[in-house]
């Protein structure tokens, strides 16, 4: 056989694997005792959606008390990721991520077990992956509409967004919904490490990796109880500020330090300046000494800024370099798909 005979067959095969290549979808549901409200989500979940070929269902056991585990294998799950401790929402995700990733999954949707999300909604959710336009696609639960959200929760919930958004580049209505697809090669790109919640961190490592995010409008489900994931707003808050800050200095360290270094230094100018003046009308700078320690103390101050800084941002540099070898070790135990 020619060279050029050798090539068209080698394109035929390529051309006929594309042609053949099934999509799989992998719905994983987080669970801490959900045994009474997992039955709603399991019952709505779509048993056939365009574009896609195989539908698999994992539920993720996060150190369930009830019989959440009994409930779902009577509805048929036969997939689990089991937690003998409760271990966080974002521990789950990432777990359920890998054995979705095992279980050989091209688009992984992350919903509720306490049926907040509209199940019947993942073919809208998963579609704009399925035709290519996004790699990431967000359920926009319109908190404005929510009646049960208080004006003060609205009010934060958009702040939230906003700040998520501001970190991450993007421009989504609801950042911190967790009714979401991601297609394969998101995943292994994304590496959540909070175990608070993954939502706010996976959107800003996306934003900062290029990764493109779409966003689906959908009604939330009536409330059926509180969440189990915060014992009060305030706790949301103080969490969800600490997980923004972490992924963003991660990855903007210089930002951060960088306008804290240059407002120490500015001032620090000022007590300096005092200093000098006090000092020219006097003739003398007994007095004055004070400005002097002030203004060396903030000084100080911005120099630590620039030395974290500089620190920061060579910790940076190795995360990327670590993600990149994360990535192919991914490749390898996962598979690369075309």
């Amino acid at each position: 056989m020619t060279l050029d005979g050798r090539r068209r067959g080698f394109c035929s095969i390529e051309l006929l694997s594309i042609i053949l290549k099934t999509v799989k979808l992998v719905i994983q549901i987080p669970c801490l005792n959900e045994a009474a409200t997992l039955p709603l989500v399991l019952q709505s979940i779509p048993v056939k959606i365009e574009g896609v070929d195989d539908i698999v269902v994992l539920v993720i056991d996060d150190g369930s008390t009830d019989e959440t585990v009994a409930v779902a294998k009577q509805h048929g799950v036969k997939h689990f990721v089991h937690h003998v401790r409760n271990q966080g929402l974002g521990r789950s995700f990432n777990d359920g991520i890998l054995k979705a990733l095992e279980l050989g999954a091209d688009i992984v949707v992350n919903t509720d077990g306490d049926n907040q999300y509209p199940q019947e909604r993942i073919g809208d959710l998963v579609k704009p992956i399925i035709e290519g336009r996004a790699d990431i696609v967000i359920g926009d639960r319109q908190t404005h509409r929510i009646a049960h959200f208080s004006l003060f929760k609205k009010l934060l919930q958009k702040l939230g967004s906003a700040v998520v958004n501001k970190a991450a580049g993007t421009k989504l209505p609801d950042a911190v919904s967790g009714f979401r697809a991601y297609d394969r090669e998101a995943l292994i790109r994304l590496n959540a490490v909070t175990r608070f919640s993954y939502c706010t961190e996976t959107i800003i490592q996306a934003g900062n990796k290029g990764l493109h995010i779409e966003s689906v409008a959908i009604d939330t489900n009536p409330k059926l109880r509180e969440s189990r994931l915060f014992k009060s707003t305030t706790e949301h808050v103080l969490k969800t500020a600490v997980t923004i800050i972490r992924a963003y200095i991660m990855y903007k360290p210089y930002i951060i330090f960088g306008w804290l270094g240059g407002i120490l230094f500015a001032l620090g100018l000022i007590p300096f300046a005092r200093f000098v003046y006090f000092s020219l009308q006097d003739g003398t700078t007994k007095g004055h000494i004070q400005s002097l320690l002030v203004g060396s103390l903030l000084m100080i101050a911005a120099f630590l800024c620039l030395v974290l800084n500089i620190i920061a941002d060579l910790i940076r540099i190795n995360r990327i370099l670590t993600e990149e070898n994360l990535e192919q070790t991914k490749y390898l135990r996962f598979g690369r798909k075309p």
